[in-house]
C-alpha cells in the first residue's frame, strides 16, 4: 500500500461516528470501497443511505478481509473485547484505528495483541466531534470538519505509510489531526469533555427533582438553560464505558469543581465574583476562537 492509497475501508460500528466517517469518505474522497460491520438492521440502513457499498457484514472475519483501513467506532468495552479477534483477522498490511473516547486502556490492550512487525498496525484515535444524540440517524458527513482529531503516539509515527495515508484522509474530510500521548489525552478530555457532561447531568437532575405541578422552574427557562444542558440529552449507554475507564481523572476533577462551587457560594454576598466572571469570559473567547 502506497502512502497515498487506502482504497478499501471497513468500518466496525456504523452509528453516529462510524456512519459519519463513512458519509465523509463518500463525500470527500474518491474511488473508496467502504464496508461496514454491525447488527444487520444497522448496516442495512447505512447501505440504504449510501454510506456503505455492498456487501456489508454481520460477521467480523469476512468484514476484515482485504481491508486497507479498519475503523473501529464501537463502545470502549466492545472494542476491548474485539481487539484480539481484530488482530487475528485483519490483513497484515492494514492500519487498524479506533475512535474511542478514552485511550489508556485501549492502547494497553493494543500493545498486547498487535505485533510491532509483520502484522496489522494499530493507531489510537479520537475525533473530538459528536452530538448529544447517538445512532446512524444523526450521522453527518461534515461531523469532523474543523474539529480536532486526536492521534495517540509520537508524531514520528507519521512516517509509516499507512498512518501517513490515514492522516491525509482525515485532512480531506476536514479534521485537524493532533498528536499526543494516551495519559495526556485522557486527562485533557476528562476536563474538557467528560467533566462538562457530568456537570450537565448533575444540574439537569437537580432541576428535575424540583419540578412542581406547573413545571416550574423550567417553564421560565430561556435559551441559556437549553444551551447549558444540551449534553444532558446524551444517553448513559454512550457514557458508561467512558466514565469507567477515566475514573481517576474524573474523580479528581469533580472534587476540584466542588471546591470551586463552594468558593463561589461563600462569596455570593460580595463583589469578588467579578474576577471569576472575567476568567470565564476569557475562556469563552478562547473557545470561540478555536
Amino acid at each position: 500500500m502506497t502512502p497515498h492509497l487506502i482504497s478499501r475501508v471497513t468500518i466496525l460500528g456504523t452509528g453516529l461516528i462510524g456512519g459519519s466517517f463513512a458519509l465523509a469518505l463518500r463525500k470527500y474522497t474518491k474511488e473508496m470501497h467502504i464496508s461496514g460491520w454491525d447488527r444487520t438492521e444497522v448496516v442495512s440502513d447505512a447501505h440504504a443511505r449510501g454510506a456503505l457499498d455492498a456487501p456489508f457484514y454481520s460477521e467480523l472475519a469476512p468484514a476484515l478481509k482485504g481491508a486497507d483501513l479498519v475503523y473501529i467506532a464501537l463502545p470502549i468495552a466492545v472494542t476491548l473485547d474485539l481487539l484480539p479477534e481484530i488482530a487475528r483477522h485483519a490483513p497484515a498490511h492494514a492500519l487498524v484505528t479506533d475512535a474511542c473516547s478514552t485511550k489508556v486502556r485501549i492502547l494497553q490492550s493494543a500493545e498486547e495483541f498487535f505485533p510491532q512487525a509483520n502484522g496489522p498496525l494499530f493507531l489510537g484515535g479520537h475525533p473530538m466531534a459528536g452530538r448529544e444524540l447517538s445512532g446512524l440517524a444523526h450521522a453527518d458527513a461534515n461531523l469532523f470538519r474543523d474539529n480536532t482529531y486526536a492521534l495517540i503516539g509520537a508524531s514520528a509515527e507519521q512516517t509509516d505509510p499507512r498512518i501517513f495515508a490515514f492522516v491525509k484522509i482525515l485532512e480531506k474530510i476536514g479534521a485537524r489531526p493532533l498528536w499526543l500521548g494516551a495519559p495526556q489525552h485522557d486527562y485533557a478530555v476528562g476536563l474538557a469533555s467528560h467533566l462538562p457532561q457530568l456537570a450537565a447531568v448533575a444540574l439537569a437532575g437537580f432541576l428535575y427533582d424540583r419540578l412542581d405541578e406547573n413545571g416550574l422552574p423550567i417553564t421560565l427557562a430561556g435559551p441559556g438553560l437549553r444551551d447549558s444542558l444540551r449534553l444532558a440529552g446524551s444517553p448513559y449507554s454512550t457514557w458508561r464505558d467512558i466514565v469507567l475507564t477515566n475514573q481517576d481523572v474524573l474523580s479528581a476533577a469533580l472534587d476540584l469543581l466542588a471546591r470551586r462551587l463552594e468558593d463561589l457560594r461563600e462569596r455570593l454576598a460580595s463583589r469578588e465574583l467579578e474576577s471569576d466572571f472575567d476568567s470565564a469570559n476569557e475562556l469563552y473567547k478562547l473557545l470561540r476562537s478555536l
